[in-house]
């Protein structure tokens, strides 16, 4: 972990809005996790906005933080992650994804 100073952090779902981001067919929220850590750690909401792309799998990729993990609060999703192979997390389900690991996510409930 870096030395910096982190900031306090509040973040209120009332006052927050949901934008689009990586994929076309989900919706962002971000928790405000990465700005109060200096970028140490990165929180955002994520859920399916109805769109379909015509290739439902979606490409490999990256996240730039030391830490992230996925908590499914309602539905379902299966990634695959590289070296481990196809996860299935349904509602109350994480995984702990370690640093630089390379996924991609193959489907999701609506």
């Amino acid at each position: 972990m870096s030395e910096k100073t982190w900031d306090f952090v509040h973040n209120l779902a009332s006052e927050q809005t949901w934008t689009p981001g990586l994929r076309e067919i989900f919706e962002y929220r971000d928790l405000g996790i990465k700005a109060g850590t200096k970028g140490d750690f990165v929180a955002h909401l994520i859920r399916h906005n109805g769109k379909k792309t015509k290739d439902e799998v979606q490409q490999w990729h990256v996240h730039n933080c030391t830490f992230q993990f996925v908590y499914v609060m309602n539905g379902w999703a299966t990634f695959e992650y590289e070296g481990q192979g196809q996860r299935t997390i349904r509602k109350g389900d994480c995984i702990l994804q370690v640093p630089g690991i390379k996924h991609r996510e193959i489907a999701c409930s609506e």
